[in-house]
Order: C-alpha cells, then sequence, then structure tokens
C-alpha cells in the first residue's frame, strides 16, 4: 500500500510528536508500505522518511523545484518525483497515495487536507485522510468540521472521508 502523508516541515514542535512518527514510520516500513511525502528533510516529514527506511521501507518523496534548489531534499527519498510547486505536489501526491495520514502540521498541512476532503466530496477520488490525532492535535479541527456540519456546510458526513485516529493501532484498524 502507497501510504501519503501530510505533515509540518518544523523542528521546533512537542518532541512527543517526532517519537510518534517514528513509530508510525517503523511501522510502515515494516509492514512493507511505500511512502509518500513531500521529500523535504526538515521536521516531521523527515522523521516520517528517515523511519521508513530504517525499517526497510520505500519512500515516495514529491519535491517542489524550490525545495531542490534550496537543498533541503530528504537524503531518505529513494524515488524522486520532481514538481514545479505546492499545488502540483498536493495532486502527484494524492495520484501516487492509496491512503492518506495527517500528521501534526500548519497551513500547509491544512490546505493539504482541505484540498483532498473537497476534491473527495465532489467525486474526483474516493481516497479517505486520516487524522493522527496525536495528544489531541486535531481537536480544534475536528470541532470545526462538526460545527460546519451542524450548520449544514459540508455535503454527506464528513468523517465518512475524513477519520480520526488516536493511536498507531486505530490507524492500522482504519487502513486494513
Amino acid at each position: 500500500m502507497k501510504i501519503g502523508i501530510f505533515c509540518s516541515a518544523n523542528r521546533d514542535i512537542d518532541p512527543n510528536f517526532f517519537s510518534l512518527t517514528h513509530e508510525l514510520g517503523t511501522w510502515i516500513g515494516n509492514e512493507g508500505h511505500t511512502l509518500v511525502f513531500g521529500g523535504c528533510n526538515m521536521g516531521l516529514m523527515e522523521c516520517i522518511a528517515r523511519s521508513v527506511h530504517e525499517a526497510g521501507g520505500r519512500t515516495i518523496g514529491v519535491v517542489p523545484q524550490i525545495i531542490e534548489k534550496g537543498g533541503r531534499v530528504s537524503e531518505y527519498v529513494d524515488v524522486n518525483i520532481a514538481c514545479d510547486n505546492l499545488s502540483d505536489r498536493k495532486d502527484l501526491m494524492l495520484l501516487q497515495s492509496d491512503v492518506i495520514i495527517a500528521l501534526p502540521g500548519g497551513i500547509g498541512t491544512l490546505d493539504e487536507i482541505f484540498s483532498v476532503a473537497a476534491s473527495h466530496t465532489i467525486g474526483y477520488h474516493n481516497k479517505r485522510i486520516i487524522l493522527y490525532n496525536m495528544k489531541g492535535f486535531w481537536d480544534s479541527t475536528i470541532r470545526m468540521l462538526d460545527d460546519l456540519q451542524s450548520q449544514d456546510f459540508i455535503r454527506g458526513f464528513w468523517r465518512d472521508y475524513i477519520q480520526v485516529a488516536n493511536s498507531l493501532e486505530q490507524i492500522q484498524i482504519l487502513i486494513y
């Protein structure tokens, strides 16, 4: 299975997020799955790539030109798919992935989650997104989505295509 990961490239975040990301990456590699990620050598992106690689898994980095030019491509990228910009990266990551897991992240991660969710709601694909709710990170986003749902701003039921997992064990159940 190809597992896409959306996540932070920030280094200065809660160290527990790195521990949980490493655990996830080790599981992905040990299970023989392929990681699809943004290809950057910083933050949780580098952590997930390194842990998948060290566990014997394969990694696909979808790398925008600006990251390549800045010398920020992870050394753990096995297959490098070059792209022009962040919009291309989202499209290519979605195309390459069977399922998406969103780890803690900022504006870029939110953009990725909602782009994939929006394209799902209008029928471009049937791929799921799993919010890995490490230490309650996605709680406020979940409340916002519930609020939007209660006001009828979301077609269908958002949890049909955005699922929530609070542990690696829950991710394993949702994926299989």
